[in-house]
């Protein structure tokens, strides 16, 4: 059976930038969450539990940027985010 042709109109570009958003974007944010949370935490335990916890927050920010409508908001709010987490990386290690 085919697909509807509703879901099949979306620009290339779109598609790209939510393939993008998802795994480099997602990957980015979670890395630089567990490296803010290592400014503050265990450094040792955050980074034994972010082999695990780091997947799931990927594999879960992948999903979302799928489920937008448009992949360059969702690559803008990704890369606030890792901009975020790295200004609270970068003052709590001084």
């Amino acid at each position: 059976m085919p697909a509807n042709n509703k879901y099949l109109t979306q620009n290339k570009w779109q598609r790209f930038a939510k393939i993008t958003a998802g795994f480099l974007g997602g990957y980015l944010v979670a890395i630089t969450f567990h490296l803010a949370l290592a400014t503050w935490l265990h450094k040792p335990s955050v980074i034994i539990t972010a082999t695990f916890s780091a997947f799931i927050i990927w594999a879960v920010l992948m999903v979302l940027a799928f489920l937008a409508h448009n992949g360059w908001k969702v690559w803008a709010l990704y890369l606030s985010i890792s901009l975020f987490f790295l200004i609270i990386f970068y003052f709590g290690n001084n």
